[in-house]
């Protein structure tokens, strides 16, 4: 079935009701946000409490669920259409199946039918004060069992908590394990330095960096191996930045850096600085020494980048190509503009979007993270099968265009519209 057959068998009211969830999703600010050990607590007890194997915190986008805390899986995400919780968000109230293999939703799913054996779900529904379902609050287990009002009442007050905690999480201004400006408080402080650099017709520019094969050293060495590496990556990029300069945290291993009064040229050879020095930086892990890279993307404010969160889109954008051409280097958004010939404005969103083609026969759900006139950002769950032109369509926005891919990373695609 084509996306625009999708599109037109949708309700409008269900279209709404997802675009309303999705901006709820966005104005929080969670996604891809670093671990956080209050959520990690929450699955444990959820583990021990229900004598479970898996506890999740989960946030769920347009084609994703997303664990922001989980203990039990090896992964940190899963397709949306793959996900038991997606019923959760259709249904909007929790869903208990006692066990998977009699209920005909799950019976035939590859996590109930392979090596995860998963027999038990719980899912409860993460509610903003205004009702949108965010995301999910789970226990899943190996074994068949009832569950009834008593600890459906306990998990739903284990919602409760994961929710004041994400609110408390709005107000902090420094990451706990790096010292970085979070990300709210760094784009408050960001949005006050860009509206001055308007004002007085200053220069600005903007870094995105991101720290290549971050995954494998978890995967090899933990957490508590990366949670290290965090620390001095941080404390090398602070020693090498100015103290006029902002610098934040934005993702599990994506740090993001202002800086006042430079152009692009002077925040290249910033972005080299930075680059050469977590090069050279090594970290002592037992017996183990892991050499650190990251990828670099640079922006500087012009006519069509007035804002942040432009600033932001446009760094990010350049910092895939530099994954894509190899990691451990440096690329400028306007070099990225000259390929691309895009205009180049763009602002943040969240939005739901499908890839097309092969004359419309294969479908692809995407989130649209960014999205300018003639250019967008997306994620999908994997992009390796994706042509590098194909038809976008964006429901809430009216949208259908045929696109061709500038840069990606696996997940990320920055494309230009044809």
């Amino acid at each position: 079935m084509t996306a625009t057959r999708i599109l037109e068998q949708t309700p409008a009211m269900t279209l709404q009701r997802e675009a309303d969830r999705l901006a709820a999703l966005q104005e929080l600010d969670l996604l891809d946000s670093p671990r956080d050990e209050g959520f990690d607590r929450i699955v444990r007890l959820i583990q021990q409490i229900f004598d479970v194997e898996i506890g999740i915190v989960s946030l769920i986008d347009a084609h994703r669920q997303w664990y922001k805390a989980c203990d039990g899986l090896s992964f940190g995400e899963i397709p949306r259409d793959a996900s038991f919780c997606r019923y959760v968000v259709a249904a909007e109230e929790a869903i208990i199946v006692p066990d998977a293999t009699l209920d005909e939703r799950f019976a035939d799913h590859p996590a109930v039918t392979g090596d995860l054996h998963v027999r038990f779900y719980a899912g409860i529904p993460m509610k903003t004060k205004a009702g949108h379902v965010i995301g999910t609050l789970c226990a899943v287990g190996k074994r068949p069992r009832a569950f009834g009002i008593r600890e459906t009442g306990i998990m739903q007050e284990l919602a409760g908590v994961v929710m004041e905690r994400i609110e408390l999480l709005q107000t902090a201004s420094t990451d706990s394990l790096t010292e970085a400006l979070t990300r709210r408080a760094f784009k408050t402080e960001a949005d006050q330095m860009v509206t001055l650099a308007q004002r007085h017709a200053h220069a600005l520019s903007c870094i995105v960096l991101d720290i290549d094969h971050f995954k494998s050293i978890n995967d090899t060495y933990g957490h508590a191996a990366g949670d290290i590496v965090l620390k001095a990556v941080s404390a090398t990029c602070k020693h090498t930045l100015r103290a006029t300069d902002l610098f934040g945290r934005f993702g599990g291993e994506e740090f993001v850096v202002v800086l006042p009064y430079v152009d692009m040229d002077g925040a290249m050879a910033t972005a080299e600085r930075l680059r050469k020095a977590l090069e050279g930086l090594t970290v002592d892990i037992g017996d183990k020494t892991i050499s650190v890279t990251a990828s670099f993307g640079v922006a500087s404010r012009s006519l069509t980048g007035k804002d942040i969160e432009t600033l932001l889109a446009q760094a990010d954008a350049a910092m895939y190509r530099a994954k894509q051409e190899g990691r451990n280097q440096c690329r400028s958004w306007s070099a990225l503009q000259k390929d691309a010939v895009t205009g180049g404005e763009r602002k943040r969103v969240l939005r739901t979007g499908f890839i097309l083609f092969d004359d419309r026969r294969n479908l692809v759900n995407c989130s649209v993270k960014s999205l300018g006139s003639d250019s967008a950002g997306l994620v999908v769950s994997d992009a390796s099968d994706l042509p590098e032109e194909f038809l976008l369509q964006i429901p809430a926005d009216g949208i259908e265009t045929t696109c061709r891919v500038i840069a990606h990373d696996g997940h990320n695609l920055e494309v230009v519209f044809q």
